[in-house]
């Protein structure tokens, strides 16, 4: 039996007459690395933000997780995590503001956000920089950190909207290592 963790069926969203997702249908198994590929504006970012439950659909059903987007959202959400496209973080706070700003969205207790904050300071290799500010990290640091913040929580589901734009080459191929390392792990990338 296969353990679908996304699925997706006739999955609309408009806005007005425009059609921005036009039933759309796919499924995504437990631990894959989901490519969700197309042009600029063919509805990329929209679908995604569907099944994050932060926009409802038109039309359509899908769930993620085992929980439906429409009627079950902040199951959705809890269960997730969200790179958006940039990134996410609040500039003018240093490195261990925005993950202690995360861990507390996520309800994250004291010693499990500790843990959590040493686990990204290694992953994003960003270890004794805690006190910079976001808005001075090169675009690799932010991108890993950014990822960081989406894991914190431990979702089993990360989606990342385009999250190697505007990073250079090297920092995208050690990013694309760490994703790896998730998926080896079970964790669904999409």
């Amino acid at each position: 039996m296969t353990d679908y963790v996304i699925e997706v069926k006739d999955l609309c969203k408009r806005f007005g007459a425009f059609t921005a997702v036009d039933q759309i249908s796919f499924t995504v198994e437990r631990g894959e690395i989901f490519g969700f590929l197309g042009a600029n504006g063919a509805g990329k970012s929209t679908t995604i933000r569907m099944l994050c439950a932060l926009l409802n659909s038109t039309s359509g059903h899908a769930r993620v997780g085992g929980y439906d987007i429409n009627h079950e959202p902040e199951k959705v959400k809890s269960s997730i995590g969200y790179m958006s496209q940039r990134f996410s973080l609040y500039d003018d706070l240093t490195i261990r503001e925005n993950i202690e700003f995360f861990g507390g969205v996520y309800v994250l207790d004291h010693h499990r956000l500790k843990q959590q904050m040493e686990w990204v300071m290694r992953m994003a290799d960003i270890r004794g920089q805690q006190d910079r500010l976001t808005r001075d990290l090169p675009g690799g640091w932010k991108q890993r950190l950014a990822l960081g913040c989406a894991l914190l929580h431990q979702p089993q589901i990360v989606f990342l909207d385009e999250p190697t734009g505007g990073v250079d080459p090297i920092s995208r191929r050690n990013f694309w290592e760490i994703i790896n390392q998730l998926s080896e792990q079970g964790i669904t990338i999409f």
